[in-house]
Formats: C-alpha cells, structure tokens, sequence
C-alpha cells in the first residue's frame, strides 16, 4: 500500500524544546479570546515531535519506489558536507499571503540547505519548474481561516520574535506522513547521514 513520503531535517530534542516554550507563549496571546469560548481553538499547534524542516515532500510512494528514493537519498546525502542552520525568527507565513497561513519559525537562506534542497527536488521529483528558493522553515501552527476571521483585524495579536536558535545538520531523513483525525504522525523510515 503507498505510503505518504517526505524528506526532512529533524530538530535536536533541546530545539524541540525552545520551540514548544515559544509555542506556549505565543498561545497565550490568543487567550482573551477563548473567554467567549474556551473551546475556540484558532491555531493548531504542531506537536513538539513533529517540529521538523521539510526539504521536499514526494507524496505517495510504494515499496519499490521507496527502495529508490532510499538509495538516491543515501547517494544525494554523501554529496554534502554537514552544515549549521540558523533560525532568526517568528512570525505569521507564508510571507505575502493574506491571510496568513501558519505560526512559523523563519531560518536563514545559506548555500548549503538550498544546494540541498534543489538537489532532492531535481532527483525525487523532476526539475523544479516553480524555481522556488529553499530556504528553512518550521511550521509550529496552523491558523484556522474561519475562527482567524471571526477576530477583528486590529486585536489580532502581532507575532515578530526574534530567536537565537541554531543547529549542525548531519544527516537527511526519509519520513512517513500518515493522516490521522488528530493530527499527522511522522514515522522516521531512514536516516541518511551527510557526508564528511
């Protein structure tokens, strides 16, 4: 049966940490508006295990193409030399995008992750038609558009925090999504480690 795949780097457990702390935080900002309605829930927190960087979601995959994407990560991964990503800040995204989307944690653009990234995209899926930039993000929330707008423009609370987060990649990792009524659950398939 196909499985849902993606690609990813996942966090070491202290960001993991840091980044939930933040999430609490930023939660309490929403408070006075679970006073009308405590059930009132308008962003949908990404569990702390979930927390991850996606480099590129593949979709569904069955166990031959899996072998393969297994054996062009392995390849791909040895091509690259561990690197250190540097998360700068959080804010509401996609930028542009009214109204936002998602509470998420911005990362800075390097060489390293986008070569990265653009290599994954070409080999597992084709040639990245969108020329899209690879730069890092982490998804901690997603905004429910119906309750978002419920809340007047100008009482929705402002999120721009800058963090001082970082962290040296090592490896890619090979991830199965499956959708639950609850929430996604990530399974790591295979770790691949990057190159020295």
């Amino acid at each position: 049966m196909p499985r849902r795949i993606f690609v990813a780097i996942n966090l070491p457990s202290n960001v993991k940490k840091r980044l939930n702390s933040f999430q609490r935080e930023l939660d309490s900002l929403f408070d006075s508006f679970r006073d009308e309605n405590p059930k009132m829930e308008i962003i949908k927190w990404t569990k702390p295990e979930n927390l991850h960087i996606t480099l590129v979601f593949v979709g569904l995959a069955g166990d031959e193409d899996l072998l393969e994407i297994s054996r062009d990560c392995k390849d791909i991964a040895l091509k690259y030399k561990p690197f250190f990503i540097k998360l700068n800040r959080i804010c509401y995204g996609p930028p542009q995008k009214k109204p936002p989307k998602m509470v998420w944690v911005e990362g800075e653009k390097t060489f390293e992750f986008s070569a990265l990234g653009q290599k994954l995209q070409e080999v597992l899926i084709g040639e990245n038609k969108e020329k899209r930039e690879f730069s890092p993000h982490i998804t901690l929330g997603r905004i429910k558009k119906w309750q978002w707008q419920r809340i007047e423009p100008e009482e929705r609370p402002q999120i721009e925090k800058n963090i001082g987060l970082g962290f040296q990649v090592e490896s890619i990792d090979i991830m199965e999504s499956e959708l639950k009524r609850k929430g996604p659950k990530y399974t790591l398939l295979e770790s691949h480690p990057l190159g020295s």
